[in-house]
């Protein structure tokens, strides 16, 4: 049968079939020796023993993974990609001393890069937001969750989703947008959060919904998110927001538990969220919820690490009460200026205590299921989206084991090779 592409011989086909991993499967890599995959108009169409494929399959063009590990791209389920700006000068503040939420408190933080990206055009924020996009397809990634949430104001949380489209024309990134007026109280509103929260509820999510179906009507609708924290939105607020949103058909996520276990995630279990997000303080009852959920733990291990925090999500009490665990790296201005999923699993190992195979897993399937697209990227399966990457490796545990290092030397999004290293040289596509 002819062909777009073959990657054959690879040392190790990393194909993580099978669905999300839940519990003690996480790390299930069902990986193939010498394998190689087959690729027709963007999917896969065949994947096994090198041997077998090239007896059955030739194509337009063939490369060589020998030596190599071969696996599905990278998928970031929680990123904040878009803003304009930086907080460099916050993070002198902080090795000084002073805490995230004291800096938020006083104007800064969230505010900072709200007060930024509000002055910006689309044009700016596709500018600035681009040069961040290429350095994650440099380093594995092939689908990322873009958040809004620095605007707080519906005009500029309509820009950034605009910016988002427009990045997705470009591409090759995959973008899937979230909405999050819900990111912070805006100075505006200092001490008159529930008045924001009705401002959210009863007039941005149904303006969003309608332009929405006016400008996208045949996407499915975006993420609606809330960050439940103390100095964002309480509990109940969540509650107002979310539940809005569930009964105007957005799916749903949640910050939650980052510096408070104020019950964000039980939330999002009893709401059926998609995901619940950070997941540092999680109480031991909201774990066990999690457990008995499809609602999806994401870690985000760069941002204690940003913040020079000692606690990190318990992964594996999530792990041992059957939760499907996924990691992202929170890329945003503050805390987590980190466009590489590679480092994020050499956290996660060092301070989650996952093994490279638990890692790869949540970064993977486990990551696509965060976004709801585990039945279209996040494994290498006959009828899935071609994204798959090269790394210049002989063995999977050295993500994980190494760091500081791009590994990737080939990134393929939807059967077209979209970056290449070789030695010194770099070829963008």
């Amino acid at each position: 049968m002819q062909v777009d592409l073959i990657v054959h011989s690879a040392q190790q086909l990393l194909t993580l079939s099978g669905g999300p991993q839940r519990g003690d499967q996480l790390g299930n890599l069902e990986l193939i020796q010498n394998g190689s995959v087959a690729v027709l108009d963007e999917k896969l169409i065949a994947v096994g023993p090198t041997q077998a494929i090239q007896g059955s399959h030739t194509a337009n063009l063939e490369i060589d993974a020998t030596g190599c590990v071969v696996m599905p791209g990278f998928v970031d389920p929680h990123t904040h990609i878009v803003w304009t700006g930086d907080r460099a000068a916050e993070f002198e503040q902080r090795i000084a001393g002073a805490t995230y939420m004291e800096i938020m408190a006083a104007g800064g933080g969230i505010m900072s890069t709200v007060r930024q990206t509000r002055k910006a055009s689309v044009t700016q924020m596709v500018k600035e937001t681009h040069n961040r996009a290429w350095r994650m397809i440099s380093n594995g990634t092939t689908t990322a969750e873009a958040k809004t949430g620095y605007g707080l104001e519906f005009t500029t949380e309509i820009k950034m989703l605009q910016a988002i489209f427009q990045l997705n024309k470009w591409g090759p990134l995959e973008l899937i947008p979230t909405f999050l007026a819900a990111h912070a109280i805006p100075e505006e509103y200092t001490d008159h959060s529930l008045a924001y929260t009705e401002l959210i509820s009863n007039e941005m999510l149904p303006a969003l919904l309608d332009w929405w179906m006016e400008h996208h009507p045949s996407q499915k609708l975006p993420f609606v998110d809330v960050f439940c924290e103390n100095g964002a939105f309480d509990l109940e607020e969540s509650r107002i927001i979310l539940t809005k949103a569930k009964n105007l058909g957005f799916p749903l996520k949640i910050h939650a538990d980052e510096f408070d276990g104020l019950g964000g995630t039980g939330l999002a279990v009893e709401l059926g969220a998609t995901s619940a997000d950070h997941l540092v303080e999680t109480p031991a009852e909201d774990i066990a919820a999690l457990g008995r959920s499809n609602t999806v733990a994401v870690a985000l291990p760069c941002t204690p690490f940003g913040l020079a925090e000692a606690k990190y999500t318990p992964a594996k009490h999530i792990l041992s009460a059957g939760g499907i665990l996924a990691l992202a790296s929170d890329l945003n201005p503050g805390t987590a200026w980190c466009e590489n999923m590679q480092f994020v699993i050499a956290l996660a190992c060092r301070y989650l205590r996952l093994t490279p195979a638990q890692g790869i897993s949540a970064a993977t399937i486990n990551a696509a299921a965060a976004i709801g697209l585990d039945d279209r990227v996040g494994s290498l399966e006959v009828g899935k989206q071609a994204d798959m990457i090269i790394l210049d490796i002989p063995d999977y545990r050295h993500l994980g084991y190494r760091f500081g290092t791009n590994l990737v030397s080939t990134v393929i999004k939807k059967g077209k090779i979209i970056f290449e290293r070789s030695g010194k040289r770099e070829k963008w596509t």
